[in-house]
């Protein structure tokens, strides 16, 4: 069960709406949200929230580059909204090398045989304790900038410690929480 909430920050305060994410694929497209809700291109906040496993906050300020963090990496990975907020950048990936070798190995054989030869498998790396490193893998715990809500009212480690109903402790710290539940 997700839950995705918008919080604007106007002139005369806050406003919040609960959100639809189902026309949302990319983080562009989330940008696009936030930048639409904005008054005067001032600070939208935009929360996404797995029932009890991860959450996401990501801030939009202006035409500036979102600014994302992410309670638990690992279990935002194996969500569809969560895929939306890990970036290879937020990850630390060269972008899109995934996708260039991926098209190099479609154009070059890059198994080592010769045309007719059978194909050879490699042997597996051994690893003994299961836990070597592996490039594709998504750390488990808190990414992305811990400072995103800092001048907002809400500091990096009060950011790292909250558990459920972090929304509410996030509208609380930045003065949203009558307009967040007035909009639930």
């Amino acid at each position: 069960m997700y839950f995705a909430a918008l919080l604007a920050r106007t002139e005369d305060g806050w406003e919040a709406s609960d959100t639809e994410l189902d026309d949302v694929e990319t983080l562009s497209d989330l940008t696009d949200l936030a930048r639409e809700a904005s008054v005067d291109e001032d600070t939208v906040l935009v929360y996404i929230e797995q029932e009890d496993a991860w959450f996401g906050v990501v801030r939009v300020d202006g035409e500036e580059d979102p600014r994302i963090y992410v309670s638990d990496a690992s279990a935002a990975a194996r969500s569809s909204y969560g895929e939306i907020l890990l970036t290879d950048e937020l990850l630390g990936r060269e972008p899109g090398a995934e996708d260039e070798i991926a098209a190099l190995e479609e154009l070059v054989d890059l198994d080592g045989t010769e045309d007719g030869e059978p194909e050879r498998s490699a042997p597996a790396a051994v690893d003994p304790d299961g836990d070597g490193p592996d490039a594709d893998a998504v750390p488990a715990g808190p990414i992305g900038e811990l400072g995103v809500l800092a001048d907002l009212g809400m500091s990096e480690k009060e950011l790292l410690t909250l558990q459920t109903d972090a929304l509410s402790e996030i509208a609380e710290a930045v003065g949203a929480t009558e307009v967040l539940e007035s909009a639930r």
